[in-house]
């Protein structure tokens, strides 16, 4: 039996497709239980912190803007408002959604303090930093 080329090639496509097209879709971020933030040594007056489904990837909200935190690379994303839509305690966005290029950082500082993980960083050289302090269970892996 032949198969043809351009049945492999399809075959390919459809493989290779297929995560771009689930990625695309939106995701149900969950907040998480717990944490606490400060901006600038205060806490926000307004604020959240969810996870999705992929550890270490934080979506924060500060007031009415929303940040994406990936612990494990070090970088942090400015998320356009309009694409996250709360749901209840939870909010949908998409992954896809990520801009090209992340905030600029500093001064990163990740470590366990106890029973919880701090990820400290700021915002350029002099800008205003953050501290998130994420609960950890007994194994050491984060409560989410």
């Amino acid at each position: 039996m032949r198969v043809s080329r351009f049945a492999i090639l399809l075959a390919l496509a459809s493989t290779f497709a297929a995560p771009r097209l689930v990625s695309a879709e939106k995701s149900v971020w969950k907040p998480v239980e717990f944490a606490i933030v400060r901006f600038n040594d205060d806490a926000p007056a307004s604020w959240n912190i969810y996870h999705g489904a992929k550890r270490g990837v934080l979506l924060v909200r500060l007031w009415k803007r929303y940040i994406l935190v990936d612990v494990k690379q070090q970088e942090v994303y400015e998320i356009d408002p309009q694409k996250v839509k709360p749901q209840g305690t939870n909010v949908e966005w998409s992954p896809s959604d990520i801009p090209d290029e992340p905030i600029e950082t500093t001064e990163w500082k990740i470590r366990d303090a106890g029973p919880v993980q701090r990820v400290l960083f700021r915002f350029g050289k002099n800008g205003s930093h953050l501290d998130i302090q994420i609960p950890l269970l007994r194994n050491r892996e984060p409560a989410y």
